[in-house]
């Protein structure tokens, strides 16, 4: 999450103030949450329900997304359903941009054709995941946990505290 938070920081500053961290899921609400937290900016929440693996139906959000430029946070995106469904729901609810962000880039089957054709703007991965070539699309931007990972070893090592770098 500080790798995560720390971009957008960077990337935006003040105009964080016309921001919104949605969840995708219901199961996503403490991360979505902490990540606003250190964000100062409000959340939003997607119910939805999911009939069959790897299918989902937006339901309702819960939360103001209308003018708002919102990031979508998760941990892992596989097939890309839930999240280009969430960016086209917060679409047509008023929301004036989409990113999304999340730890773990799997993206199996369809996901990359439907990044590509969803209206998300900025898909933020971490590394955790080689991405293949073809999986490098414009709008996917690739963060290295390198440094994190070093330093955890290191703090292990030494004998440190490694739940620290998480704060």
């Amino acid at each position: 999450m500080p790798l995560l938070t720390n971009y957008y920081r960077e990337k935006y500053g003040d105009e964080l103030d016309n921001f919104v961290a949605v969840s995708p899921d219901l199961g996503s609400v403490g991360r979505t949450r902490a990540f606003a937290t250190k964000l100062e900016i409000p959340i939003a929440i997607i119910d939805k329900r999911r009939p069959k693996a790897n299918v989902s139906e937006i339901m309702n959000i819960i939360g103001n997304v209308e003018g708002k430029k919102v990031i979508l946070v998760d941990d892992m995106i596989d097939t890309a359903g839930t999240i280009t469904n969430a960016a086209i729901a917060l679409k047509e609810r008023g929301a004036i941009e989409v990113d999304a962000c999340c730890t773990h880039a799997v993206l199996s089957g369809p996901a990359i054709e439907r990044i590509e054709n969803s209206p998300i703007s900025e898909l933020l991965v971490l590394n955790t995941i080689s991405l293949s070539p073809e999986k490098k699309l414009n709008k996917i931007i690739d963060l290295s946990v390198a440094k994190i990972f070093a330093e955890a070893i290191n703090r292990i090592h030494e004998g440190t505290s490694v739940s620290k770098l998480f704060d």
